[in-house]
């Protein structure tokens, strides 16, 4: 709704207000009417049709309103230099525009495009949730006053654009794959979001090879997501997934779009996060993953990307490779940096090596602060389950 009517008033503000309008309109309508059959359409119409009263409202009052757009003109199609005139996408391309800082083009994307609350991106960022919202705010008044057009860009300006897009994807699927906060692990509707703007992205640029990195990547965490939790609901290891559920279509798509990106030229970073998740998903059981080959990849993507995550993810592969107490070194290392502070899978894997290493008091200790960092009910289930 909010990506259909930033058409027609070219101003995030002003689109916002008019989809909250709409809103307000429904209730009453739809309590006297009942609910229509397209619901998605009514509130889109409306919203729409709300901006368009504003603009003409506006254009009584000035001679001149610089990103003013005639009702006729929105109705149309812009020129477009791209195959995909996706309203979504165009969003993306505007808010991860370059006059922005980067943080504020992933903040102002999750939450604009993607639904992301407030709260969830603040959480994501390791920020307090009132500072985000000052930080969205100032965002969209940049756009406003820079005047940030509302299209995919052309060919020359997609690569100061596109890592960041590539970014807000990702994190877009993996604050649907494991939701930060609430009672269920995955929230479905972000990860097939990020998955339907990871293909509109590679239909758009099929030649880009992190693109098609980013695809399979998703591709792989979509096929297996059934399996993440049992009948109950608990959170089930990737040990303990029921292999013959997954998707084995998506896995061998996944796969084709490695092995190509591979070919092209030196992989990026999303190519070799799908290349380890291709291992594990090809893998005919946990046991007889290729955990040497999964290590190498990891330094790989270390000197590529060299993030305290990928550090710890690194160290899981360390522990299956070389012990328990060769990962924990490293675990307690990053401990030391600082910068995973808040991140609450360093304290849980850190409670997993202690405990396999038989130091369960400091396991214990070692859930219980994991414990504290986790909102996400799924998650604090299984953490409480081994702590016990």
């Amino acid at each position: 709704m909010l990506a259909a009517t930033v058409r027609v008033t070219r101003d995030l503000a002003a689109a916002e207000e008019s989809v909250q309008d709409a809103y307000v309109a429904a209730l009453a309508a739809w309590a006297r009417d009942g609910v229509p059959k397209r619901p998605g359409a009514w509130l889109t119409t409306v919203a729409r049709r709300n901006a368009l009263n504003a603009l003409a409202r506006r254009r009584t009052l000035q001679a001149k309103l610089p990103l003013l757009v005639e009702p006729g003109e929105a109705e149309s199609p812009e020129p477009s230099r791209v195959p995909i005139p996706d309203d979504r996408l165009r969003l993306v391309f505007t808010c991860c525009h370059p006059a922005l800082a980067r943080e504020a083009q992933v903040a102002l994307t999750l939450r604009l495009v993607c639904g992301v609350s407030t709260g969830d991106i603040a959480h994501a960022f390791l920020v307090s949730e009132p500072a985000m919202a000052a930080r969205l705010t100032r965002a969209k008044k940049k756009i406003a006053a820079a005047a940030i057009p509302y299209a995919v860009p052309g060919p020359e300006d997609l690569p100061a654009r596109l890592d960041t897009v590539l970014t807000v994807v990702h994190l877009l699927h993996t604050t649907g794959h494991t939701a930060p906060s609430g009672d269920a692990l995955v929230r479905v509707d972000l990860a097939e979001r990020a998955l339907d703007l990871a293909r509109m992205l590679h239909a758009l640029l099929p030649r880009e090879r992190e693109v098609a990195g980013l695809l399979a990547l998703l591709l792989v965490h979509q096929a297996r997501q059934a399996t993440r939790t049992d009948a109950a609901g608990r959170l089930a290891r990737l040990a303990d997934q029921d292999r013959k559920a997954w998707d084995r279509a998506a896995i061998a798509e996944a796969d084709r779009l490695v092995v190509a990106a591979l070919r092209a030229g030196p992989p990026g970073r999303f190519t070799l996060q799908a290349a380890i998740a291709a291992l594990h998903a090809q893998s005919p059981s946990h046991a007889e993953t290729d955990w040497p080959q999964i290590l190498a990849l990891y330094d790989e993507l270390l000197a590529v990307w060299p993030s305290p995550v990928v550090a710890l993810n690194r160290a899981v592969a360390v522990a299956m490779v070389h012990g328990p107490a060769a990962a924990l070194d490293e675990v307690e290392a990053l401990e030391g940096d600082g910068r995973l502070a808040a991140y609450r899978y360093l304290p849980a894997t850190k409670a997993d090596l202690l405990r396999r290493l038989g130091r369960h008091e400091e396991a214990t200790e070692a859930y219980r602060a994991a414990l504290a960092l986790t909102d996400n009910a799924t998650e604090r289930a299984f953490l409480a389950e081994h702590l016990d």
